[in-house]
């Protein structure tokens, strides 16, 4: 019987390309896929994106949460004049592979005292990291990591998004466990179904 995936996507910050991730990760498992909260954007949610992107007829469960402005999701459900708590979100029941998309990075707060990695840590899922290049991302990588360790939380993947100075790259490479894997996905010039086809049928992972 194969084991099923079930992989929550966060990034060492916000805008570095996690939704284009979770399109690759769903195509290679033809997995489900689930946003928890959409903050803004509904209209083109991340998960009418993934949806769009992939090559095949792909389960979207339907957000927790849809806050209506596109700002820290703490500021916008209040806004929305909603309380979020960590305890208000449960797994979607499927019987697939599941891609769990978070916002932001690990403390973006869903209120003035839970944050993102509270989430995580509720879901019980294996993380995705996803790391793209920028002058400081050694330093959020690293603070990433070290947060991760010490709520002893478990990363399966850690995916280098896009091109990456030699460096930084070199560096980063070193201090990843060797128990994870790492995926490398090339900058992707033009986003369409053809191409994250393509970079799904690139991954090759053995024991995640």
């Amino acid at each position: 019987m194969e084991i099923l995936k079930k992989w929550f996507v966060t990034g060492i910050g916000t805008g570095i390309g996690k939704t284009v991730v979770s399109a690759v990760l769903t195509e290679y498992l033809k997995a489900d896929y689930w946003k928890p909260v959409q903050s803004g954007d509904l209209k083109q949610s991340d998960s009418m994106t993934v949806k769009n992107l992939v090559s095949f007829p792909v389960h979207i469960h339907p957000e927790r949460y849809g806050l209506h402005t596109a700002v820290s999701p703490h500021q916008s459900a209040e806004m929305d004049n909603i309380s979020m708590r960590v305890r208000d979100f449960e797994l979607p029941d499927t019987e697939n592979h599941l891609i769990v998309e978070g916002a932001g990075g690990l403390f973006v707060p869903l209120n003035t005292s839970e944050f993102m990695i509270d989430l995580m840590e509720k879901l019980d899922l294996a993380l995705v990291v996803v790391v793209q290049d920028y002058l400081g991302c050694i330093n959020h990588t690293m603070l990433t990591l070290q947060a991760v360790l010490q709520r002893k939380l478990h990363v399966a993947l850690i995916v280098f998004n896009g091109d990456f100075n030699p460096w930084t790259y070199t560096l980063l490479r070193s201090k990843i466990p060797s128990n994870t894997q790492v995926v490398h996905l090339p900058t992707i010039a033009q986003i369409n179904k053809k191409h994250i086809k393509a970079c799904a049928g690139n991954i090759a992972l053995t024991h995640v």
